[in-house]
């Protein structure tokens, strides 16, 4: 509540109209969730927010996908992903539904409204696992794709090494020097997150032509007759193979999680009743990507898909020019998770500050607990992605856990819990569906993680 809220407006359906005026409300807000500042800016247009947040699904998850494919043959895997998109819609308009019976306009705020303190704090922690988890992770991926990597003991080359060959300029650790300080701190540095509208569109444009040169390669090699037909059911012989159809469940239900960032994007919309077409248009496009992406990756491949399709883009693919356009996918690969950061960033920093000074004003009022928070986040994402050797094996446990329970076990507990007594039966039956799956695919990505941690240390004893 601002005071610039109690001045006599037209009625309409803006992001102001979200507030109702009480003579009992105090002017300054009990809580930082209660008030978003954001009255002073209402311009947000609806492309903007469309490409904002599909910035925030389509991140590094987009190269795993291919090999789902693999595992549950073309029919059902492309069905898969369709279901989870439906799933996703679900679980965001419960979000938005009860955040508006319960006038929050944060995640944070949704939670704390149905389950107090700790529920705002837990929602808040999961944020920053999360979040700084993906982070580190693009930040190693970026430093492998431009430096290369010897992470496997066999060295693969990057990009900047196969162009210039061995420089100390073009090392992992100055490489992301100089990627954090010239492209990551800038980009960080807006205080809303509309202003990213333009880094966002060509973020999704990058996304696309890893698509088209993807599409582009498997047409060429189709119509010369070097493709094999690409197996449409899941090849199920025994009981392994049946297990093995739900090792790729985990990296399905996690291909939408967007949650953290639709509040922030909702609060910035001149027109409040936009969000449900941004999201349903962002998740549409991004489904369409994605299938895209399935197919001809699978198509391309066959079986020789590896569980990161970027690893295929490291051999020769058979037709000319196949040096460059490997390079071309790399390079607009990187390119587009050096986008993707801020974007995942915002909410972070939000979430940082919430659980830091949860009584203070907003974070955009103050710059220098904004520069400190930002300068320390990034900091730690930068050290984690090159001195913690075992900062991936962490996150592969930690982060599957987090990004379950932000994009379905909070919605679905929060509908459970009904504080405003909206739910429908159906409401609850679905939202009971949802953490079933989650808790189910939470449970395969633990399993299936702790087993390949185990044998490949189990593989590495005898030879020590």
């Amino acid at each position: 509540m601002t005071i610039g809220d109690i001045s006599p407006k037209k009625e309409r359906k803006s992001r102001r109209s979200k507030h109702v005026v009480d003579e009992k409300a105090p002017l300054l807000p009990k809580r930082q969730d209660e008030a978003g500042g954001y009255d002073e800016f209402n311009g947000a247009s609806f492309t903007g927010a469309v490409f904002n947040l599909s910035t925030t699904i389509v991140g590094a998850g987009i190269m795993a996908l291919p090999a789902t494919m693999k595992v549950l043959g073309l029919i059902l895997g492309i069905a898969m992903i369709v279901f989870m998109a439906f799933l996703t819609d679900a679980s965001i308009e419960f979000l938005l539904r009860f955040s508006r019976a319960g006038k929050s306009t944060s995640y944070g705020g949704l939670m704390g409204d149905a389950f107090g303190k700790y529920g705002r704090i837990f929602l808040q922690v999961c944020v920053l696992v999360n979040n700084i988890g993906v982070l580190i992770v693009y930040m190693i991926i970026i430093g492998d794709v431009l430096s290369g990597t010897s992470s496997s003991g066999v060295h693969h080359a990057g990009v900047l090494e196969g162009w210039f060959g061995e420089h100390w300029w073009n090392g992992r650790t100055f490489v992301l020097i100089v990627t954090t300080l010239g492209i990551f701190s800038p980009l960080a540095c807006f205080k809303r997150i509309d202003s990213l509208r333009f880094t966002s569109a060509l973020s999704v444009a990058l996304a696309v032509v890893f698509l088209v040169i993807t599409v582009g390669i498997a047409i060429i090699k189709l119509i010369s007759g070097t493709v094999m037909m690409p197996r449409l059911l899941p090849d199920v012989t025994d009981l392994t193979s049946f297990w093995k159809l739900f090792t790729v469940v985990p990296v399905l239900v996690t291909a939408y999680i967007c949650h953290y960032n639709v509040h922030s994007i909702d609060n910035e919309l001149e027109d409040s009743t936009q969000i449900r077409p941004v999201v349903r248009t962002a998740l549409a496009l991004c489904s369409t990507v994605y299938i895209m992406t399935s197919f001809f990756g699978f198509l391309l491949f066959g079986d020789a898909t590896m569980d990161d399709v970027l690893a295929n883009f490291d051999t020769n693919l058979g037709i000319p020019y196949s040096s460059l356009l490997n390079d071309a996918v790399r390079v607009s690969y990187a390119a587009h998770l050096m986008l993707v950061f801020p974007i995942v960033f915002y909410p972070l920093r939000l979430n940082m500050d919430g659980l830091l000074f949860p009584y203070s004003r907003p974070l955009a009022q103050s710059n220098t607990r904004f520069a400190c928070i930002t300068a320390g986040l990034i900091a730690v994402i930068f050290l984690g992605a090159n001195f913690i050797p075992s900062i991936w094996d962490a996150f592969q446990f930690t982060g599957a856990t987090a990004a379950v329970c932000l994009g379905f076990i909070f919605p679905a507990a929060v509908t459970l819990r009904n504080h405003h007594f909206i739910a429908t039966k159906k409401d609850k039956m679905l939202a009971l569906f949802m953490i079933v799956l989650a808790v189910f695919s939470n449970a395969v990505a633990i399993y299936s993680d702790a087993y390949a941690l185990f044998k490949k240390n189990s593989g590495a004893g005898p030879r020590a």
